[in-house]
């Protein structure tokens, strides 16, 4: 059975609960990515910002993103263990309607899953119904 640390991309990168979403925004462009895990000052995960949550609940509602946290918009976040099989991935991310999914080892973020690697590891029917669950 295929396991998500085998389809996760490693080398995932965090920020700091105590950084700002300028620096995340900035984080984001230069990575080119759409989100990125919080890490907390314990190295553990703290939460996961979007781009979308960014502009949506920071610019949009007047806070200065150079002046406003990464801990503050972080809210709850699902997560699996790199040793879940693709299914409880799959389930994990269809229930909460989640396009990336932060992967944990023995406490420490490793990896995410991504609608992209899910793309290289799913049949297109099984594709397809996980975007019509997640997108639903």
């Amino acid at each position: 059975m295929t396991k998500a640390r085998e389809i996760m991309h490693a080398g995932v990168q965090c920020i700091g609960e105590d950084m700002s979403l300028l620096e995340a925004a900035r984080m984001m462009r230069d990575l080119d990515v759409g989100s990125l895990p919080i890490c907390g000052n314990d190295d553990r995960l703290h939460g996961i910002i979007t781009d979308r949550d960014i502009v949506i609940r920071c610019v949009a509602e007047g806070l200065d993103p150079a002046k406003t946290k990464a801990s503050e918009l972080g809210g709850h976040v699902h997560w699996c263990d790199a040793d879940d099989d693709l299914s409880k991935v799959l389930r994990t991310m269809e229930q909460h309607q989640i396009r990336r999914l932060p992967v944990i080892d023995k406490h420490r973020l490793v990896g995410m899953v991504s609608e992209a690697d899910l793309a290289r590891h799913l049949t297109e029917e099984q594709l397809a119904e996980f975007v019509d669950r997640v997108y639903a």
